[in-house]
């Protein structure tokens, strides 16, 4: 099969190198010479894991190109994916749209046989029928189908996730556009992994409802950890009692400062919308929205309890500004509330993290980036453990603890126990949903 690729982002540049590893011939499309040419020398814009061997592997196979001329990329194309962005729109909530839209009438504009348009982005219910909408108005006499392929991927899994999906969802109105997916997927089809084939309209709502869904797990055993502090209880001992059950499972039960990212945030802002639009107010969804920001704030007041009340005049060091490890993304990042708080107390915060200086040293102003931990944590009066990489969940604790001016802890992530920062002489130590008990 002959695909399309529009834009090169996070999903774009994923699901194409994917794609042409299923054994497709693959052109992926940006506006952005720069990032044509970076990707041509085989170099990768996004941190994801395995993505640049992948890339190259397809790329000297002769499968996988890249362009900035669209109507070299969908001529005689049998499907046109729109992979673009659909960031949340200033003032209302709502996807933006903008470029979904334009991408669909640039892709009327250039094609002239029978393809599948199909819709990657994720965007709001009822959007496929506006695509349709829009390609028909441009070029009304057009033979073609529109589509839509919600994508299911988590950053620093990203290619296990599409060569090993829990299922993938394609929505369609005819026979026709079924087939053109069903070869797309093939590969997929063959090694059984689901394909669920479903209308527009409930493919569209699948994305949505599924990362709502995972949004509230985790803002339930946040909140839960909260009510854990005050009682007494373990979280992490709550959290196993609670994923045994079949019917919960574990994943998703880890307490923390928050979510974050690409997906998380605004798309439970946009099902919020959503229901708003229908009348059908998403009052589960418009509660975790305000209980996800009074984490991060909350994880403020602890940090700052911990110092004493006040964090006027130290030096903390952050340990992971990313919105999770194995990625480079800073999107809605409690890092992004946190830091900036820290450093308008007063405090001087310096940061370390593996994959966050590219974007984060413009999105943190003030902060002062070191290359390592140990360095990060010299003369310190309190360390913050922010974001759980690797790196970060096997330190020589005592040697922290011995550089640092006055050695406390913060660890927003339960990455260590009361016990273990005790035996390396820290004197104050704080995690999110444990009393600090010896047990913990």
């Amino acid at each position: 099969m002959r695909i399309a690729m529009i834009g090169t982002g996070y999903v774009g540049l994923v699901s194409g190198v994917c794609f042409s590893d299923f054994g497709h011939d693959v052109i992926c499309v940006d506006k952005d010479p720069n990032k044509i040419e970076m990707l041509e020398r085989g170099e990768v814009p996004i941190y994801e894991p395995g993505l640049d061997v992948l890339m190259a592997k397809n790329v000297e196979a002769g499968r996988l190109t890249f362009t900035g001329d669209l109507k070299q990329a969908v001529d005689g194309a049998d499907a046109v994916f729109i992979a673009v962005g659909t960031p949340t729109r200033r003032g209302d909530g709502h996807a933006d749209l903008t470029y979904v839209f334009a991408a669909a009438e640039e892709i009327a504009e250039a094609v002239t046989d029978y393809t599948v348009v199909v819709t990657k982005s994720t965007v709001p219910v009822g959007t496929n029928r506006q695509v349709k909408q829009v390609i028909r108005k441009v070029k009304p006499d057009l033979d073609f189908d529109v589509a839509s392929n919600p994508e299911f991927l988590r950053e620093g899994a990203a290619i296990d996730d599409f060569m090993r999906p829990d299922r993938v969802v394609v929505g369609v109105q005819t026979d026709r556009a079924a087939d053109v997916m069903a070869e797309i997927y093939r590969p997929l089809f063959l090694r059984e992994f689901p394909i669920i084939t479903t209308d527009l309209e409930s493919a569209e709502m699948i994305k949505y409802a599924a990362n709502a869904f995972l949004a509230t797990k985790i803002t339930f055993i946040n909140e839960i950890a909260t009510l854990c502090e005050k009682t007494g209880a373990d979280v992490k001992q709550v959290s196993k009692g609670m994923g045994l059950d079949g019917r919960i499972g574990n994943k998703f039960l880890h307490a923390g400062p928050g979510y974050g990212g690409s997906c998380f945030p605004k798309d439970t802002k946009a099902l919020a919308r959503i229901g708003q639009d229908y009348a059908v107010p998403m009052q589960i969804t418009e509660a975790v929205i305000k209980v996800n920001e009074e984490m991060k704030r909350r994880m403020i007041d602890k940090i700052v309890d911990l110092c004493g009340g006040s964090v006027n005049g130290l030096t903390i060091a952050v340990l992971g500004v990313t919105f999770k490890p194995n990625t480079d993304d800073m999107r809605d990042a409690p890092s992004l509330t946190i830091v900036p708080s820290l450093i308008g107390g007063g405090a001087k915060v310096r940061v370390v993290d593996p994959q966050g200086l590219r974007e984060g040293k413009d999105l943190l102003p003030g902060a002062h980036w070191v290359d390592d931990a140990y360095k990060a944590v010299q003369n310190a009066d309190c360390v913050v453990l922010l974001t759980e990489w690797n790196e970060f969940r096997g330190l020589d604790l005592k040697r922290v603890a011995n550089r640092m001016q006055t050695a406390r802890m913060a660890d927003l992530r339960n990455i260590y126990t009361l016990k273990d920062a005790q035996r390396a002489g820290f004197e104050g130590y704080v995690s999110v949903g444990r009393q600090g008990t010896e047990d913990s």
